[in-house]
Formats: structure tokens, C-alpha cells, sequence
């Protein structure tokens, strides 16, 4: 066995592939698009290369053939209210069932964190926001994984608690069909705040984008800042990542809640894009391109994912967020546009969220776990401070 570390289009190249190996006997492995998860290492593309740096190895077993990667990173903002010491971060961990590879994968990335002063390491995660590849499935392997959604063989997490890593806190993922009736709150509430002045909940027009990305910058920065994970967005990155999204995001689909005017709560949702990438192997050239766009006129894709909630603390527990969703539910249930939807991860420790997705009649669909890994292994483990224990 040799670990190579990715230094050249060869090594990169290999990254990549060894992730479609270690998945290809699984039906419901959707490849991720090569060119997002070479942007994660790419400093002229990841803003994060300014408070931090990656590194990234893979395996090959004595004849060449592919059998594992990992990827570690230093991330100066990478902060969860509680922690006290450095700590680090791996991802894109693939590797074939045997637990000596898989803690020499490790150990490579401990010694490098290490080196760069770190105390633990989290994983697996991402060198980049949390809405895509974060954590590791342990539930929800019967069903294709929606867009950024981590997938991964289930005896990943044999590997991971075999080598000595706990877990920080859970993620759940819920689902529900798109036409299910919303519970009697929903209407109860929207009839409320219909009847009071001042409060609209509206849907994005495509031709405002940047006027939008504003109150999405807004809302995001105030509902997540109380979670102290150093989260704050500027309006600039958004209008980016709107840009990005607007060949396939549904204006339909996103909506903001204002009180006079000033946006107070969103509600942001996209079609599953991961329906269309399923046909591309990775690939998104022109003829890629020419092809989702094509879908997308014709209505082939009927799956919907959450991609961001929020309300302002404000006005949190008011039943603004029903108000709000309740509206979107006039325009779309029922119209036979979308038939599945899965609202993004929520970790355990806000309860908040995982409440509105139950109120809506979710149910549960996934588990991920983000693991933690102490290097001083004298030192008392503790999971994510803000969780609730029952």
C-alpha cells in the first residue's frame, strides 16, 4: 500500500475517481459534480483559503488500484460556541472495509493537523459551508442522496468509532410529500398575520436577485449568529450563490417574510439538482448543461430540498415561520410541480428547527453524525454544547 499525496491533475484526478469506486455496486450513489469538489481546492475559488489551507492524500493498494482518499484542513473561522481548543477538520474520506487503511488515513491527517497546532479534528466535514458534504450517513441508505447531501458505504461509521472518534452531535435529515396537508396551526396562524398590517410573505423574482440576496444575508446573520459558529455572510457572497443557482432555482420555491418592509424571516428551497446530475457522471460541460436545461422545461424533476430557514430572533416563536411557509404551500401544493420534498440538515443541538420540521409532519429520513477526535486523549469528551439532554 502507498499514500500519495495530491500534488498534480493526475493525484486530483484520483481523488476524484476513488469516490465513484468505493460507491459503484450502490444504486443509489449519485456522483458528485467533479468540478464543485475541485473548487473546494481551488484558493482562487474558496474564500476560505484566507483563514486556512487543505492537504490531500490517496491509496493505492500494490497494484496501483485505487482504495482510499482523505482530506484535512485548517480553518481559522471554523468555530463551535463551547470549543476551547484548535480544532481542525477532515473530509472526502472514502475507503475500502478495513480498518488498518482507514487509520492510516487518519493518522496522516492528525500528524499534518497536528503540525499546523491543532488539538482535534472534526469530521467528516467540509473546507467550506455546511450545506454540502457534512457529516456521515448512518441512516437513509435506501434512497438517492439529494444535492450536497453526504453518501457514503454504511460501514464508514465502524471505521470512524474504531479508530477512537465520538460523536460531536447528530444531524437529521425529515421528509414529507409535497401535497401533504400542512396541520390546522399553519392556516390558523396565516389567517393571523394576514389580518395584521405591516407583515407580507412574498416569493423571489428572478429579475431582483441582488435586492433578495440582500435580505437573505439579513435574515441568515441574525437567526445564526445566536448559535456563535462564526457564520456571518455578506450580501456579495450571496448575489454570487444566487448567480450561481439561477439556472435552476424555481422563484416559486423561495420566499422572504417583511415586516414594513424589512425582511424577517426566509424559507429557501431549490429542486433536487442531484436528479439531474444522477444522468452526468460527475461531468457538467455544455452538453450537461444543454441537457438539465431541457429537464427542467420538460418538468422531469419532482424532488425538492431545503436549502436554508430562517427567522429573525425577533420574531422567532410568533408563528411567523407558518405564516410564511403556510403561503408558499397556497401557491405549490397541489399543482402536481413537485411530489417529494426533504428539508436540509438540522443538528441536534437546535431543536428549534427540528421542531418546525416535525410541525409540518416530517418525518425522519436521514441521520448523519459529525465525529470528534480529541488528540490528547486524556482530555474529557464533550458533545456539542448547546444539545438538550433528555
Amino acid at each position: 500500500m502507498q499514500l500519495v499525496e495530491v500534488t498534480d491533475k493526475q493525484t486530483a484526478k484520483d481523488f476524484l475517481t476513488v469516490n465513484a469506486l468505493l460507491n459503484k455496486s450502490n444504486p443509489n450513489y449519485i456522483r458528485p459534480l467533479d468540478n464543485e469538489v475541485n473548487d473546494v481546492f481551488d484558493p482562487a475559488k474558496n474564500k476560505n483559503y484566507k483563514y486556512g489551507e487543505t492537504k490531500r492524500w490517496v491509496a493505492m493498494d500494490d497494484d496501483g488500484e485505487l482504495i482510499g482518499r482523505i482530506a484535512a484542513f485548517t480553518n481559522s473561522k471554523y468555530i463551535n460556541k463551547g470549543t476551547e481548543f484548535k480544532t481542525g477538520g477532515i473530509g472526502f474520506f472514502d475507503c475500502i472495509n478495513d480498518q488498518a487503511l482507514a487509520n492510516v488515513l487518519f493518522d496522516t491527517a492528525k500528524e499534518w493537523l497536528q503540525n499546523k497546532g491543532m488539538q482535534a479534528m472534526d469530521g467528516p466535514i467540509n473546507f467550506g459551508d455546511r450545506d454540502k458534504w457534512w457529516g456521515l450517513m448512518v441512516e437513509g441508505f435506501d434512497d438517492e442522496p439529494m444535492y450536497g447531501m453526504s453518501f457514503n458505504p454504511p460501514y464508514y461509521e465502524s471505521l470512524f468509532n474504531n479508530y477512537g472518534f465520538q460523536n460531536y452531535y447528530n444531524q437529521y435529515y425529515y421528509s414529507m410529500k409535497v401535497d401533504d396537508p400542512l396541520p390546522p396551526r399553519f392556516p390558523e396562524r396565516h389567517a393571523k398575520f394576514k389580518a395584521k398590517p405591516g407583515y407580507v410573505a412574498k416569493h423571489v423574482d428572478l429579475k431582483h436577485l441582488e435586492k433578495y440576496a440582500g435580505d437573505f444575508a439579513t435574515v441568515y446573520n441574525a437567526a445564526w449568529a445566536q448559535h456563535g459558529e462564526a457564520k456571518e455572510i455578506t450580501k456579495e457572497s450571496v448575489i454570487k450563490l444566487f448567480k450561481t443557482m439561477k439556472p435552476i432555482m424555481d422563484e416559486r420555491l423561495v420566499w422572504f417574510a417583511y415586516y414594513k418592509e424589512e425582511p424577517i424571516a426566509m424559507f429557501i428551497n431549490i429542486p433536487d439538482v442531484n436528479q439531474y446530475f444522477k444522468h452526468f457522471n460527475g461531468k457538467f460541460g455544455l452538453l450537461e448543461k444543454l441537457r438539465l436545461l431541457w429537464m427542467k422545461k420538460t418538468g422531469y424533476n419532482k424532488r425538492l430540498t431545503g436549502l436554508a430557514f430562517g427567522v429573525v430572533p425577533k420574531y422567532q416563536a410568533l408563528g411567523i415561520d407558518s405564516f410564511m411557509i403556510y403561503e408558499c404551500g397556497l401557491l405549490v401544493q397541489n399543482k402536481g410541480w413537485y411530489t417529494q420534498y426533504e428539508m436540509g440538515w438540522a443538528g441536534e443541538w437546535n431543536p428549534k428547527m427540528i421542531n418546525i420540521y416535525k410541525s409540518l409532519n416530517g418525518v425522519q429520513s436521514r441521520r448523519m453524525i459529525t465525529f470528534r477526535y480529541l488528540f490528547d486523549r486524556g482530555r474529557e469528551f464533550e458533545r456539542h454544547p448547546e444539545m438538550e439532554y433528555k
